[in-house]
């Protein structure tokens, strides 16, 4: 196969991975060896790190913190620049001033999770007991286990209780296990876009994934930082084949159709001839540049292991079971990844708990991604959801968008 990722890219890659993963552009907080994190795996983990951004101020009370859970290969910096691309947040579009999550009203925390690479502890940590890169000794890591992590930095920072905690995608998995571990400590809850449990379709698409960067010949069995290469190629790879499914065949025909890339006609070989095959390496280039290849293999792993009725006898009501936090579920027409059936099936278990949720079917056809991206009915209900709630806690309202 040709290689479409240029050398200098690949090189760059480890350097950013290794300063970021040990000492993130963020702040971090770092537990010592009296302060483990029992794992599901059934070992605990030794000098967990956590890297996180915040956004806003706490008010005197301590009753205004929103919690922001990123998505498979976001990371802390929903609203502030990445230091790595130095674009901009992930989510700028729903955090910040006057948005719906209003940084001017709410005191926003957002943490890289566990077994990622920016901050928190993760395969491209270096592991103090051996001055190496964890790579794959670094236990695997499951949905729960990054938010207990997250429980872990809240009590940090004394955050006693929640106002809310919103997210899409793997970030609403985390959003559904935070309110099934901890229903003391959420008032209000914003999964967007998943499911309580990964599908085999999805699990297969993940597997796909993991094969294309361990196929490639410099991923090392796991060891490639310490060797001094990255499985760039893999990784890519990886990279396209799930970027596919974040869009809808809509989005795709919109955005390229089968127009040709800067040519009139084919070339009868290989190269990107359409607009589309450009678009996916680019994808692909860009993305090595800002993740760490292992990390790509935990995080999916982490979504895969997901089920949240699997830990309440099979029945995902119970996981809710006499819960007073409230639900706003949303999903997307055209989100073929989690679509809105995953959405409903959390929303009959929560009616089936007796706990109070609202749900939304938004017509787009930006699909999956459509969290992400500019939805002006997303925003009015994220923001009368968030609205509602400050207003039961006595909070100041806000202003209109």
């Amino acid at each position: 196969m040709t290689s479409f990722v240029r050398k200098d890219v690949a090189s760059n890659t480890a350097a950013e991975a290794r300063r970021e993963a040990d000492e993130p552009h963020s702040p971090v907080v770092r537990f010592g060896t009296g302060a483990p994190l029992r794992l599901d795996a059934g070992v605990e983990l030794n000098h967990l790190q956590i890297g996180y951004q915040t956004y806003g101020e706490p008010n005197a009370a301590g009753t205004n913190a929103v919690l922001v859970c990123h998505a498979l290969t976001g990371d802390q910096h929903a609203a502030s620049l990445n230091p790595v691309t130095g674009k901009p947040g992930w989510w700028e579009t729903m955090v910040g001033p006057g948005r719906p999550i209003d940084t001017e009203r709410f005191f926003v925390i957002c943490a890289n999770v566990l077994g990622g690479c920016m901050g928190t502890t993760g395969p491209a940590s270096t592991n103090p007991e051996t001055g190496r890169p964890y790579g794959l000794d670094m236990p695997l890591v499951t949905i729960r286990d990054m938010v207990n992590a997250q429980a872990m930095l809240l009590d940090h920072l004394g955050i006693e209780k929640l106002l809310c905690v919103a997210g899409g995608s793997m970030g609403g998995m985390q959003v559904l296990q935070w309110a099934a571990s901890y229903p003391e400590r959420v008032f209000s809850a914003m999964p967007i876009a998943t499911g309580a449990r990964h599908s085999a379709q999805n699990i297969a698409f993940h597997e796909v994934g993991r094969q294309a960067v361990m196929a490639d010949p410099d991923w090392r069995g796991g060891r490639y930082l310490a060797e001094g290469v990255t499985p760039h190629r893999g990784l890519a790879v990886a990279r396209m084949a799930a970027h596919i499914t974040y869009m809808s065949d809509q989005s795709l025909h919109n955005k390229f159709g089968r127009r040709l890339q800067n040519r009139e006609m084919p070339t009868f070989g290989f190269d990107a001839d359409f607009q589309v095959e450009s678009y996916l390496r680019h994808q692909g280039e860009s993305f090595v540049q800002r993740f760490d290849p292992n990390s790509y293999l935990y995080v999916t792993r982490a979504m895969d292991y997901f089920d949240l009725a699997a830990d309440y006898g099979g029945v995902l009501a119970n996981a809710f079971r006499g819960s007073k936090t409230r639900f706003c579920v949303a999903s997307f027409t055209s989100d073929w990844l989690f679509p809105t059936e995953d959405s409903r099936a959390i929303v009959h278990a929560l009616n089936a708990s007796g706990a109070s949720v609202s749900f939304t079917e938004i017509e787009s056809d930006k699909g999956h991604d459509a969290f992400l991206l500019e939805e002006p009915q997303l925003f009015a209900i994220a923001r009368g959801f968030l609205d509602s709630a400050a207003r039961a806690l006595g909070l100041p309202t806000g202003r209109s968008a």
